[in-house]
Formats: C-alpha cells, structure tokens, sequence
C-alpha cells in the first residue's frame, strides 16, 4: 500500500511538471513527507526530477534558449550559499509561507491585469537566476523565481518548457550527485524510484500530451493558477508535515 502511494505521488509530481516544465519538488515534497521519512523523500525527489527533466529534453531540446538558460544557471551559483546562510537564520516554515503568499499575489496579479511588464533585457536573467539559486539553496524551491521570467519573457509555451529543463538539468544533477556523496541513496530509496520510474515516463507522455492541448494563449493563465496553487501548497506544508 506505501509502494503504490509513494507511486501515485511522484506520478502527479512528474506529470504536473511535464505539463507545465515545473513543479516536481512543489508537489512532491509537502505530499511524500506525509508517508516517508525525510531522508528518503528528499533524494527520491531528486531523483524523480532528474528522469521527469532528462525524458523532457529528449522530446523538447529544439525549443531549448541555451544563452537564457545559462545565464540564469550562471546567476544562480553565487545565489545558493547566500541562500545556506539564510537557512541558518530563518525559520523554514516561516520562509515558505512567505514564499506562498507571494506566489499566490503574483498569480492574482497576473490574472486581473491585462497589462504586465515585458523583460526583454538578458539581465533580468541575473537578477532571477540569483533569487532562484537563494530559494534552492535555503529551502529546494529553485523553481517559482525562473517560472515567473519566462512568464515575463512571454516564451511560448515548448519554450518555456525547454528552457526552464535546460537550467534545472544541471543544478538537479548537482543535487542528486550529492545526495549520493551524502550516503542518502540506500535500498530504501530505490525501493521507491524503480518501481516509479514506469510511472514517471507515463506521466511524462501524458503531460505533454496534455501540453499540447493547451492553446498558448491559455497556457499563461494555467501558469498563474499554477502559481497561486503552489503557493497555496507552500503555505500548507507545515501542516501536511505534521500530519503523522
């Protein structure tokens, strides 16, 4: 019964981020803390982010803007030590919940005005590739920060998708490599992400399949519902973690 739960979750998380090109973490996090132990749910993510992104590129590379994605990767590396000073001073729930309610503000925003800001300049890449490596580094919530520049940049949606693959794929092999180095990948978290990996490449051809149903001038606003949705997530963590 635990097998087949932890299954169903990295499924949604993966088709949730191959739908959108974000989202594994913000799903996959707040919901597997519930039935498994820290140390196992956070290099099974990893783990999970690593194939959900790795199957997206092969299907999505043409779409790939190599100059963005390595900009904010470039921005982002100072940002994740920033980011682990922070841990040590601000309160994780504390953070996140603040981190949600802005997330769900920019989502409302962006719904109710017909007019937003358009970022054309490569700079802009810096200022949120450093805000997304300080997220990542304090609390793994690296996503939200280059969802919204793409947002900004208006990318259409094969795009956006790639280009956001081409910044996680790096810095989630980082991630992963050093929860091996740590000793957290045990049976036990294998266990999990054989089993789950059928699951994942389902989820990766749905979500696409899905993808491409969505008609690109409607993906935007999916986008700012998904905000405000992990937004919402990000505020309920607390309590889902607590849920023994």
């Amino acid at each position: 019964m635990l097998l087949l739960t932890v299954v169903a979750i990295v499924f949604m998380a993966a088709l949730v981020h191959s739908t959108l090109g974000f989202g594994t973490a913000l799903v996959a996090m707040p919901l597997l803390v519930m039935v498994l132990d820290v140390n196992v749910a956070t290099p099974l993510v990893g783990l999970t982010m690593l194939t959900t992104i790795a199957l997206l590129l092969v299907g999505s590379w043409r779409g790939l803007d190599v100059r963005s994605a390595l900009h904010l990767l470039a921005a982002s590396i100072p940002g994740i030590p920033v980011g682990l000073m922070i841990l040590r001073f601000v309160p994780q729930d504390g953070f996140k919940a603040g981190l949600g309610i802005i997330l769900i503000a920019v989502g409302l925003y962006n719904l109710k005005t017909s007019v937003l800001p358009r970022l054309e300049h490569i700079g802009w890449a810096h200022v949120f590739g450093f805000v997304s490596g300080v997220l990542g580094g304090a609390y793994n919530v690296n996503a939200a920060p280059v969802a919204v520049y793409g947002i900004l940049r208006r990318w259409p949606p094969e795009h956006f998708k790639a280009t956001l693959q081409g910044y996680f794929l790096p810095s989630t092999l980082l991630i992963a490599a050093s929860h091996g180095l740590a000793g957290l990948w045990t049976g036990d978290v294998f266990g999990f992400y054989l089993p789950a990996v059928p699951a994942v490449i389902l989820a990766v051809l749905l979500g696409r399949f899905i993808g491409t149903r969505i008609a690109p001038e409607r993906f935007q606003r999916v986008l700012y519902l998904a905000l405000m949705a992990f937004g919402v997530m990000l505020l309920a963590s607390p309590l889902l973690a607590a849920v023994d």
